[in-house]
């Protein structure tokens, strides 16, 4: 690449209809310097060089802005978050939203808690615990307009993840690294049981690396049945299908 990192940044997502202000790149700096920061100490990513970063993991994120309509949105779940992908690029970008990230490491929640008191960030809360066990707290069961997984676990887990949290007409977006038709058809008897249909498929590629991406986009029909989801460690174990 030749040209700096904002321009080819802005100029991308400006095709996109994402106008970035001076504060917004602010922030997408401090984001970077601050993950690489603390990926001297623990693991976050293996991904620390500047363009690198902006490619794969901001604009990587911001995509899912360019299938789903954010001003439509309120609220996100983000689930098995990690270093703050998708939600908190998402949140830079459109500030209205209403953030809740779920991870299960300890570690990653005390540097997204800093992470977000130095970008200055209002409405991210940051909660520690298992997917399975934070989706039966009635503050968060079938509440969100939209959540988010960037390449977690196959879809049918997923689904068991991620689907409790949503609301009713609500939307799951499952940002993964390629497409795989047979991973859409293993996830049926998980969107059956869940209360959800597959919507849309998109799939593109990064700008540069030309590295693949592809997002499944599954609306909610219904509430969660009780039974979901199993208990922690169950659907991994055991996948619906």
């Amino acid at each position: 690449m030749t040209e700096t990192t904002h321009v080819w940044f802005e100029k991308l997502l400006g095709e996109n209809g994402i106008t970035l202000s001076p504060k917004q790149l602010e922030q997408f700096d401090s984001y970077h310097r601050l993950l690489v920061e603390w990926n001297e100490k623990m693991n976050l990513t293996g991904i620390t060089e500047r363009d690198a970063v902006f490619e794969k993991h901001f604009y990587d994120s911001i995509s899912l802005s360019f299938f789903v309509d954010m001003k439509e949105v309120g609220s996100i779940a983000d689930i098995g978050s990690g270093a703050g992908f998708p939600s908190i690029p998402l949140k830079i970008c459109f500030p209205h939203l209403k953030v809740v990230i779920v991870d299960s490491l300890n570690k990653r929640i005390q540097f997204l808690d800093h992470l977000i008191q130095e970008l200055g960030l209002e409405n991210v809360n940051c909660v520690h615990g298992r997917a399975e066990d934070i989706a039966r707290m009635p503050e968060y069961r079938d509440s969100f307009d939209l959540v988010t997984a960037r390449a977690v676990a196959r879809l049918n887990v997923l689904n068991e993840f991620c689907l409790p949290f949503t609301r009713k007409k609500g939307t799951f977006a499952a940002m993964k690294g390629s497409q795989s038709v047979e991973e859409v058809k293993e996830a049926a008897v998980s969107l059956r049981e869940l209360k959800a249909k597959v919507r849309a498929e998109h799939a593109f590629k990064l700008p540069f690396e030309q590295s693949e991406r592809y997002i499944v986009l599954i609306d909610k029909t219904d509430a969660t049945p009780k039974k979901y989801p199993r208990k922690a460690g169950t659907p991994l174990k055991q996948p619906l299908v």
